[in-house]
């Protein structure tokens, strides 16, 4: 997935209504505000002061001219903050057949409806095989070492969705909860049960029923986010 404008630096000075961040263009100190793609708590990604990168649009249409895509770190290591990436990227992978697990499968698509009034990212088919449903989530909690973490906060939406997964191979189908680790300084997995325990018990109720948990990371630049390797899942 390549980012549709050349990213911009800028410095934050904070993020504020979860989808707003006022920031400092290096290339002339203009403050404006950006869109910041991700309801979540963002820890240790919204710092003030920390170096972020923007991408600039001349869309009439929308009011903010820029969009917060990643936030520098340590090292030069790089975390996307924009949460419609992920099933970006991981479409973009299943087509291709660059996730191992998944890769018999040939027709893939996006956004079916199913479950109780929700929609699966991704519903997998092929001759002779199962259907599979893949559901995706943004990663990019790091709080120790080179471990990552979800969520960063309660998510009860996605508990629903492990629920509903269950669901789905209860009727003989497959199911798969895909983690997609959005920072380049991570290299294994695992549940933040402290930040949500009821997203802990229904994880564990769903790989009891026989939900797959898949996490996978991402090679990311200042021109896109691409598939990486598969992460080990200690949950």
């Amino acid at each position: 997935m390549r980012f549709q404008t050349p990213l911009v630096p800028a410095r934050l000075i904070r993020r504020y209504k979860r989808f707003l961040a006022d920031v400092t263009l290096e290339s002339d100190g203009r403050e404006v505000i950006a869109h910041c793609p991700n309801p979540g708590a963002m820890l240790g990604l919204a710092q003030p002061g920390m170096r972020v990168w923007l991408e600039p649009n001349d869309d009439p249409k929308k009011k903010l001219k820029f969009g917060w895509r990643l936030a520098e770190l340590e090292d030069g290591h790089l975390a996307g903050i924009d949460t419609s990436v992920p099933n970006r990227v991981v479409g973009e992978a299943l087509r291709a057949g660059l996730v191992p697990e998944l890769a018999d499968y040939s027709n893939v698509r996006p956004e079916l409806k199913y479950g109780a009034n929700s929609r699966v990212d991704f519903l997998l088919s092929e001759p002779g095989l199962r259907d599979c449903y893949v559901e995706v989530k943004n990663v990019h909690l790091r709080r120790d070492g080179d471990l990552a973490e979800f969520p960063d906060c309660v998510t009860a939406r996605g508990a629903k969705h492990l629920d509903e997964l269950s669901a789905m191979v209860a009727e003989g189908h497959r199911a798969v909860m895909l983690y997609l680790v959005q920072r380049t300084d991570c290299t294994r997995f695992d549940l933040a049960r402290d930040l949500d325990p009821a997203y802990g018990i229904a994880f564990d109720r769903a790989r009891k029923a026989g939900v797959e948990a898949i996490s996978i990371g991402t090679m990311i630049s200042h021109d896109g986010v691409e598939i990486g390797r598969p992460i080990p899942v200690l949950a």
